[in-house]
């Protein structure tokens, strides 16, 4: 298994920037991360590279160890977490529509 390479901080902010106007794709409830869920932001992911996933009525262990699964489990890059709002970042292995500045 391969590593995914870190993102830089000129990239992080590049992927910041084009998520700013972006609505949650989708939002985890009480059940938390689940092998449901987890299809759900591998598909969104696969479909957008980038996207927002809103965490209700969770505190900030919560958010933090749901960031941490969705990130293991869907190989994705956690770009930022304002609040209970996650941005991810998986870049299309076939066509990628987001082009990342270089290092």
């Amino acid at each position: 298994m391969s590593t995914i390479p870190a993102l830089t901080g000129r990239q992080k902010r590049h992927l910041r920037g084009l998520a700013h106007h972006l609505k949650p794709v989708v939002i985890i409830g009480a059940d938390r991360v689940t092998p449901g869920l987890i299809s759900a932001v591998d598909a969104e992911l696969t479909a957008h590279e980038l996207i927002k996933i809103r965490i209700t009525d969770g505190d900030r262990e919560e958010v933090e160890e749901a960031e941490d699964a969705l990130v293991r489990a869907t190989r994705s890059l956690h770009v930022q977490t304002i609040g209970h709002t996650l941005v991810l970042y998986r870049r299309h292995p076939e066509d990628p529509k987001i082009r990342l500045p270089r290092a």
